[in-house]
């Protein structure tokens, strides 16, 4: 399968997040050798990217299960939180960030079905 750099981890960011993947220890009684965490990244951006299910992750990637047990943990461990905050430093630092021009949007609607129960009760037995 051809790398497509659109769907995996850039060169630059896997550095930024590379410092913040906590090291492994390796068990005295041996045991499965660790991942090659690039694939594991690689696997975890084109699963995110292309929104498939973890289990159609591509032979090209880490398996689904160790991709998926791998994010799982590393966002538990805040590693995704961290790298962004350092993506963002750096950014303010090169082209700095005018915050004056921060901007939240939300909306909000009422659920179809939420909300005040104008329904029959359910014929069930208790």
């Amino acid at each position: 399968m051809k790398k497509s750099s659109r769907l995996e981890c850039p060169e630059p960011l896997w550095k930024i997040l590379e410092a913040f993947i906590p090291v492994k220890k390796v068990s005295p009684k041996g045991g499965r050798p660790s991942a090659d965490l690039r694939k594991v990244v690689d696997g975890i951006f084109y699963a995110i990217r292309t929104g498939i299910p973890w289990n159609d992750m591509p032979r090209a990637y880490a398996s689904s299960s160790t991709s998926h047990r791998y994010f799982q943990e590393w966002q538990e461990q805040g590693v995704f939180q961290m790298a962004w905050a350092e993506c963002l430093a750096r950014y303010d630092e090169e082209f700095g960030i005018d915050w004056s021009k921060l901007n939240i949007d939300s909306s909000q609607a009422k659920a179809p079905l939420g909300g005040e129960k104008n329904r029959q009760k359910p014929r069930r037995q208790r």
